[in-house]
Formats: C-alpha cells, sequence, structure tokens
C-alpha cells in the first residue's frame, strides 16, 4: 500500500459498515484518506510521513497497541474502541471520536493533528540543555509559544524583533536562536544601544580607521565586523539616536558599511536581532523612531511574556535558579510551599532578574536553611501564615523582653549601661517626659505579666492610630506585618465595632 502526495488520514477498522460510515464524512469534510483492516495495517505504515493522523476503530489488539507505540510521530483518533483505557499512557492518542460521528467534533480533532504535526520536535531543532537558557525554563502557555517561535524562525536568515519589559530575558530569546540557527558556530556579539554615549555608538558599530577622531591612535573593528557570519544583537534599540538609525538602515538595505573615517566599502554578513522594552509604533508617531527601519527590524516579532503573566512557571524558575547560585556559590537555600504560594502572587515588575535577586538576598540571609513566609521581604509577603513562635525557658523570655524593650535605646556604653531589673522597672515607669514615676512596688510584681500589658498597650494603641491598618501599625511598631498579626490573634485584639 503506497500513499502519496497530501497528507492522508488511514482509517484501520474491521467492520465494513462502520468504516464506510467514515469514510463517508472524511469525503463530506473534504479529507484525503485510505482504509485499511487491521491486518493491512503495518504494510500502510511503511511510509508514514505522509500520514496526517490514524483513525483506529474497533477492537484493540496487541498489533495495533505496538503499532501507537513505535510511531509517536503521527496522532491517533479512537473510535468505538471499547478498551481504551489501556491506551491512557501513550501521548500520541490524542482524542476519542463519539457516536453519531459529527462534523464540528471531527473539524476540530483534525485540526488539533495538524497542530501536533506542526510542533513536533524535528530532528536537530529541538532546544537542547546546553541551548535552553535559564530564563527559558517553564511549561506556561506564552513560555511554549517563545520557544515554539523560536524553532520556527532560528534556521531562516530574517530579522528577529524581541518585545518586553525589563528582566524577562530578550537577549536569552536570541541566544538561543543564534545557538538554533546556520550561524551557531560564528559569533554572537551584543551591544546595548542606549549604554553607550551617542558620539561613540559609530564608531562602536562600525570601527573607525587610525586618527578618524582625537584619541584614535590605531584602527579598530566595530561590532558589525566582529559579528561577521555569526549574529548581532542590538539591545535597546528604541534608545539609538535618530543620525545612527539612518546609517544602521543603510547597512541593513545594502548590506554593506564603512568604518569611522575611511572609504573602503566593508560587507556585512550579519543577522541582525534588536530588542527593545519600549513601544516602537508609538515612538515612530512621536518622530523618535524611523518607521523604514521598524519595518526592517519587525520581520518576526516575538514577545518574553512578564513573569507576572507565567506564574506557574516560578517553582521551575526557582528550581533552576537556585541550582545554578548552588553551583556558583556552593550554598542553597530553599523555599516551603508557603513560601513559593507567596512569590506566586507577586506583581514582579522586575520579572526574573527580580527573582534572580531575591534568591540571591535570601541566600546571603538564610544560606543552607528553609526560608517560609516570614523570612521573606515584606513587599513579597502575599499570604498570612501563622508565625512560628518558640518556647523558651522562664527566665530566658523575661531577658528577651527586657533586651527587646531597649533594643532601639541610645545610651553610653561607660555610664548609662541598663543592667538590673530595677532601672528596667524604672524605664517601664517614666512617663512621657522622661520622668520616673515610681520604683519596683515593695511587694513586686510579675515582670512578664507587666510587658505583655506593656506590649499590648503599645499594639492597641498604634492599631487605634492607624484605624487598625495592620501594615501601617506593623510598621510603626517596628515589625513584619505577619508578627503583628499573629500578636493580634494572641491579645485577642480586633477592630471595634
Amino acid at each position: 500500500m503506497h500513499l502519496t502526495g497530501h497528507k492522508q488520514i488511514l482509517i484501520i477498522d474491521n467492520d465494513v459498515s462502520r468504516a464506510h460510515q467514515m469514510a463517508t464524512v472524511l469525503s463530506f469534510v473534504g479529507e484525503h484518506f485510505i482504509q485499511c483492516t487491521q491486518e493491512q495495517a503495518s504494510e500502510a505504515f511503511k511510509e508514514s510521513e505522509h500520514l496526517l493522523t490514524v483513525i483506529l476503530a474497533g477492537n484493540l489488539s496487541s498489533a495495533t497497541a505496538a503499532l501507537i507505540k513505535s510511531n509517536p510521530k503521527i496522532p491517533f483518533l479512537l473510535h468505538d474502541v471499547l478498551d481504551a483505557n489501556a491506551l491512557n499512557g501513550y501521548v500520541n492518542v490524542i482524542a476519542s471520536l463519539s457516536s453519531p460521528l459529527n462534523y464540528a467534533q471531527l473539524t476540530e480533532l483534525i485540526h488539533h493533528c495538524h497542530q501536533y504535526h506542526n510542533k513536533l520536535p524535528r530532528a536537530g531543532e529541538k532546544l537542547s540543555s546546553s541551548a535552553l537558557f535559564r530564563s527559558l525554563v517553564g511549561t506556561s502557555k506564552p513560555m511554549n509559544e517563545v520557544r515554539f517561535l523560536i524553532e520556527q524562525v532560528a534556521k531562516t536568515p530574517a530579522s528577529v524583533l524581541v518585545l518586553g519589559e525589563s528582566g524577562t530575558g530578550k537577549e536569552v530569546v536570541a541566544r538561543n536562536i543564534h545557538n538554533l540557527s546556520a550561524r551557531a558556530k560564528a559569533t554572537f556579539v551584543p551591544i546595548n544601544c542606549g549604554a553607550i554615549p551617542a558620539e561613540l555608538l559609530e564608531s562602536e558599530l562600525f570601527g573607525h580607521e587610525k586618527g578618524a577622531f582625537t584619541g584614535a591612535i590605531s584602527s579598530r573593528k566595530g561590532r558589525f565586523e566582529l559579528a561577521e557570519g555569526g549574529t548581532l544583537f542590538l539591545d535597546e534599540i528604541g534608545d539609538m539616536p535618530q543620525p545612527m538609525q539612518v546609517k544602521l538602515l543603510r547597512v541593513l538595505q545594502e548590506r554593506t558599511f564603512e568604518r569611522v573615517g575611511g572609504s573602503k566599502s566593508l560587507k556585512a554578513d550579519v543577522r541582525i536581532i534588536a530588542a527593545t522594552h519600549q513601544n516602537l509604533e508609538d515612538m515612530i508617531k512621536t518622530g523618535d523612531f524611523r518607521e523604514d527601519l521598524f519595518y526592517r527590524l519587525n520581520v518576526f516579532p516575538i514577545e518574553t511574556p512578564a513573569l507576572r503573566e507565567r506564574k506557574e512557571d516560578i517553582p521551575l524558575l526557582l528550581k533552576e535558579l537556585l541550582t545554578r547560585f548552588e553551583h556558583e556559590q556552593d550554598k542553597t537555600v530553599r523555599f516551603t510551599e508557603k513560601a513559593i504560594e507567596s512569590l506566586m502572587e507577586h506583581a514582579w515588575h522586575g520579572n526574573v532578574r527580580e527573582l534572580s535577586n531575591l534568591i540571591e538576598r535570601m541566600l546571603i540571609m538564610y544560606g543552607d536553611q528553609i526560608v517560609d513566609v516570614a523570612e521573606l521581604p515584606n513587599k513579597y509577603q502575599h499570604i498570612d501564615v501563622e508565625a512560628y513562635t518558640p518556647e523558651y525557658p522562664e527566665e530566658l523570655q523575661e531577658q528577651d523582653a527586657i533586651n527587646e524593650l531597649f533594643a532601639g535605646f541610645d545610651y553610653d556604653d561607660d555610664e548609662n549601661d541598663i543592667t538590673d531589673d530595677a532601672t528596667v522597672l524604672r524605664a517601664l515607669q517614666a512617663d512621657e517626659n522622661g520622668s520616673n514615676s515610681g520604683l519596683l512596688p515593695d511587694e513586686g510584681l510579675n515582670l512578664k505579666e507587666h510587658l505583655a500589658e506593656l506590649e499590648v498597650s503599645l499594639i492597641s494603641q498604634s492599631l487605634t492610630k492607624h484605624d487598625y491598618v495592620v501594615a501601617r501599625a506593623a510598621e510603626t511598631l517596628g515589625m513584619r506585618r505577619t508578627t503583628l498579626v499573629e500578636k493580634m490573634r494572641k491579645y485577642d485584639l480586633q477592630k471595634p465595632a
């Protein structure tokens, strides 16, 4: 059985009547198809590259199950297969057809089969671990789309414009395109157009001849020459001055350039990938960016998603970034499930770069420890959890309370050390003007209870002052919001009805 021409649908069914019904519907839909029995199926698979999908009907045999397993590049549809549950582990079984056959259902499933082929990883094009950079980690729909676009454009010579907020990994996308292209063995040369003064940018891009300007004591190659045969990545292209935009457009059109101070034309066999966090179309309207240059660069746009648009990728990103830091610094840190849940609620205006910075901070503060919500900086604490309060012997609790009360006091080490309980009690009883209103009563007191009463009083005052806005009250008291919430729960402090 020889299949040629268009992608065809193979119907495998020993029931002649049911197979005829399927053929009738496929003819109506306009699909190319061929029929065979289960005994003829092996012959049909000899040229499986011509198969769009296989519709398998009837009883499942060991032979047909083996065909599914051995042909992962072909999507299968099941029709009236009673023991279909036996195929749950096969990812290329993408759906089941229900009777009576429905035109809308069938066309949708055929569309899914086309998508299965379109997004099928191809030999030599799959992003390998060496090419897959850290910021491309993730299984979210936006990241899958970015990886798919990279694979589509990498093998072509098309110019690419990478768009996205700062910290989303635009250079990472550019490097992946280069690594998967035919230019992978040549050089990838990045340049930040916004970080170089306008008067020096032309020399940086095109190079200069000896004596071209003051300080040019020798000839120097520019980025275009350094990237010959490879890829030139123009980061923050929106910051390029207007005069340079004109010169860049000429190079893109003519594929030649001259060094500053030179007259010899040099060829530019360079692939251009540009990137920006700005809206270039708005800049065109204001006259800050040339429209003709925009269309030269915007042949194939790729938009890198903000981290807040793919929060489900945060656990994977954490794992990847922690692995990198462990390799570089030989230490790591772990996050509780609640801490990760809190991080997934954050807005991440700095995107992956902000996440990386946070992990580095946590490594410095809690290296080789476990980080919970309470250990995260306040801005990352988006869920309330019951903070762990360890129990200590009573004598330690009393001393700890004294230390905490006077942690913010300024005093001279030699003259005003507060070292005894009597001094502590005088401080506790001091009036608002700073004078002592009493000493330790003759009958004594329970220091722990006295300190608790003082704590309740100060917390209540702060809550009342800020109309029970917990975050502001906590800031006034110099404590974390979650700590204040725990103390409010401990002392049953609630906003009056």
